[in-house]
């Protein structure tokens, strides 16, 4: 049998019968007419062909196929009507356990995690937050899958079944270690163009717009060493004479920690503009919700 085959309606009418055992009860109950439920009897006989209901003068019995169906069609409807019934309810984060996965580069989650965790967990101390990576070419189907909640980051090229709300707009700064050369007198384009400059190489980000401008400019020509991403660029500056060019905000987190001091390069460099993203979707559920609206009041300029 074709589940496709079943009308929803029909099992309403078939447990009401079961409850009821008569078919005028079980219309009246229902708010339909007699010749209504008797169709309805009629129409799952033909389908499970089986009589479901014999009458009898103590009313209507249910057959062995009937009562076999009973269990599982009245669960199913249960479940059901209780998902129906939650689709509308508010989402409470202080007795939520959800769990939200975020897609974040590891230079915003050096940024963004410091100040989320503390919040989610005064307000949501059960709900679970799992941050990955995403490539760029596999996050939007991630997203659409329900893999990943949100995505935060300075993308630009999510298609319309995404909505996005900007977080912030930074520049981005060149950091060294204190008391660097650097640190002393106007940092000039020949001075920034002489240092040994640590290159980070995140050519399929955002970044790559800054990486490209820093290029032009001549300074990957200076750059001593790569790394393929941000995490551990603050402590080889630190514990370096390299110099580094990084997103304002990673370096304004990282500066008093590890000693480090920071300038305008004196190249002229795009902003970066940090969004988050969600699948339309998602746009209507109550916890995405709370989940988007807590992000923005804790980052948003």
């Amino acid at each position: 049998m074709n589940l496709r085959e079943i009308d929803l309606n029909l099992l309403v009418v078939f447990l009401e019968v079961l409850d009821t055992r008569g078919i005028s009860a079980a219309a009246q109950n229902l708010g339909l007419s007699q010749p209504a439920v008797s169709n309805a009897l009629a129409r799952l006989r033909t389908t499970f062909d089986d009589a479901l209901f014999v009458r009898t003068p103590s009313g209507m019995q249910p057959t062995p196929l009937a009562e076999q169906l009973a269990g599982p069609v009245s669960s199913a409807l249960a479940q059901l009507q209780h998902t129906l019934n939650q689709r509308g309810e508010a989402f409470d984060p202080a007795t939520s356990t959800r769990r939200f996965t975020i897609a974040m580069t590891d230079v915003a989650e050096v940024y963004f995690l410091p100040d989320l965790a503390p919040r989610c967990a005064a307000l949501a101390p059960n709900v679970r937050i799992h941050i990955v990576r995403s490539h760029e070419r596999t996050l939007q189907n991630a997203m659409a899958d329900g893999q990943i909640d949100l995505a935060i980051g300075a993308n630009s090229d999510f298609s319309d079944s995404y909505y996005q709300q900007r977080l912030f707009r930074q520049e981005c700064v060149t950091i060294f270690r204190a008391g660097h050369a650097l640190s002393h007198g106007e940092l000039t384009l020949e001075r920034f163009r002489a240092a040994s400059h640590l290159w980070v190489s995140e050519s399929t980000s955002p970044y790559d717009r800054i990486a490209h401008a820093l290029d032009k400019a001549g300074i990957r020509a200076r750059a001593s060493y790569e790394v393929p991403s941000f995490l551990a660029v603050p402590l080889i500056v630190a514990r370096s004479e390299l110099v580094a060019t990084v997103p304002r905000k990673l370096a304004d987190s990282v500066a008093t920690a590890f000693g480090l001091a920071l300038a305008r390069p004196p190249v002229k460099l795009p902003l970066l503009q940090t969004h988050t993203f969600w699948h339309r979707r998602f746009h209507h559920d109550a916890g995405h919700r709370w989940l988007r609206t807590t992000i923005a009041e804790i980052f948003a300029d």
